[in-house]
């Protein structure tokens, strides 16, 4: 951190103890941010971790479908998110309205929610699932047939681990879709000790010639396995701050300086201080959407 950099985290610290804040950071964050977090993981895991502060106020620092999960579980508190404008292109490929029509054209089937949509989104869903769950969540259901939304990538994995009749959507992360097989073979050559993980966000040929492929969550436990000196990540580049951070020693290779999020990179640190000095945007779920989006939610969190 530089000079400046310091004194604006220090600014943020005293004021979040003023405001008897928390702080939550996504993986996919700059690093400066993920510096000053109470915590830092992926969503669902980061909303899971508010539940159970003592803080009345959440200053998530992710996009705009991770504040209102975190408000859907955290009622009565204040969520900030430092740029309103931190969205999510895969979330905002699918819309209530287009759900309801789909829930038409197939009436048997259930509903799976990644967590990456819109509470409005996941009020109209049966049950969420993260890409952590995903294909223990879908295992679960009684029925054979399920709608998968929004990401047809994690679908088309999760179809591949089941014997279910998986419908997808045709969404996807532009930013996960910039990760390319080819790439992980040359790498491959380039470094022959290193491992490969992916996330299952990414396409099914790089899916494919991957050794694992996991959540951020599961990428940042695998990395520290002591069998694990060399890793080649395909996910977004913010992970790698945290990968090195918190295993010196170890050698961390993107396979895509390109997957990179732009909406992630939103957020900085004097983003965060005006957030917690002006209390602003509040992200919040209307009520009757709360309830509904949190009981799919719920069904989610009974099975893992």
């Amino acid at each position: 951190m530089s000079s400046g950099d310091v004194s604006l985290a220090n600014r943020v610290l005293k004021l979040k103890k003023e405001r008897n804040a928390v702080i939550l950071v996504h993986n996919y964050q700059l690093g400066e941010v993920q510096d000053i977090a109470d915590f830092v993981g992926d969503s669902l895991e980061l909303s899971q971790n508010a539940a159970k502060t003592q803080a009345g106020v959440i200053v998530f620092c992710g996009v705009h479908f991770m504040a209102e999960t975190a408000s859907i579980l955290n009622p009565d508190k204040t969520v900030l998110l430092p740029d309103v404008h931190a969205g999510c292109p895969m979330a905002n490929m699918i819309s209530p309205s287009q759900l309801r029509q789909k829930k038409k054209e197939l009436p048997n089937a259930t509903v799976v929610a990644y967590v990456n949509t819109t509470a409005a989104v996941k009020a109209e869903s049966d049950i969420c699932c993260t890409s952590a769950n995903a294909v223990k969540v879908v295992e679960s259901i009684a029925n054979d047939e399920i709608l998968f939304i929004p990401d047809q990538y994690l679908g088309h994995y999760i179809s591949t681990k089941t014997n279910k009749k998986i419908h997808l959507w045709p969404g996807y992360c532009p930013t996960h879709a910039r990760i390319r097989a080819e790439e992980i073979i040359r790498l491959r050559k380039e470094y022959p000790q290193a491992k490969v993980v992916v996330h299952p966000e990414c396409r099914p040929d790089v899916i494919a010639v991957a050794d694992e492929v996991l959540s951020t969550g599961g990428i940042i436990r695998y990395a520290r396995r002591e069998d694990v000196p060399e890793l080649i990540v395909g996910t977004e580049m913010g992970i790698i701050y945290r990968l090195r951070k918190e295993n010196p020693g170890k050698r961390f290779i993107p396979v895509s300086e390109q997957a990179v999020c732009p909406n992630m990179k939103m957020i900085t640190l004097e983003k965060v201080l005006w957030s917690l000095e002006e209390m602003t945007p509040v992200v919040k779920v209307p009520e009757k959407i709360r309830v509904k989006a949190k009981a799919a939610v719920d069904k989610m969190l009974a099975i893992v």
